[in-house]
């Protein structure tokens, strides 16, 4: 496995990058990996009650697919392992003492935070904060 274990590395490297475009979270319930690649996702996750894809809301209107609420995507730039323990909770613990809701998704080089749209700014600073202070 590849990638930093370290939770003080982690956290003091972090680097958050917060994304200029918003994303909203979609559900399909008959629609097949294939089908929601042409969807353009950022990413898809299977579950019991179906597909949930993660568009760029350009992409959801252009669909016309119902709105949720709209996310910005925080990536944490440092590459973290797929066995590192403890920083998805630093950061969830650095965005709840700020009252920000945080959905991670953990990719294979980084993690991605996605915060509402409204409180994309604040969690950037509560995670640099969290950098910071490591």
């Amino acid at each position: 496995m590849t990638g930093e274990t370290d939770l003080q590395n982690l956290i003091s490297h972090m680097r958050p990058m917060l994304d200029p475009k918003p994303y909203v979270f979609c559900t399909f319930a008959t629609k097949s990996l294939v089908e929601l690649a042409e969807y353009e996702p950022i990413g898809l996750f299977s579950e019991t009650e179906g597909m949930t894809a993660i568009l760029p809301l350009e992409r959801a209107r252009e669909l016309e697919l119902v709105e949720a609420e709209w996310f910005r995507r925080i990536t944490l730039t440092v590459h973290s392992s797929l066995e590192a323990v403890g920083l998805t909770a630093a950061v969830a613990r650095a965005l709840a003492e700020e009252g920000i809701p945080a959905n991670v998704v953990a990719a294979f080089f980084h993690d991605h935070v996605f915060v509402p749209e409204e409180r994309a700014e604040d969690a950037l600073n509560a995670l640099r904060t969290l950098a910071e202070t490591q």
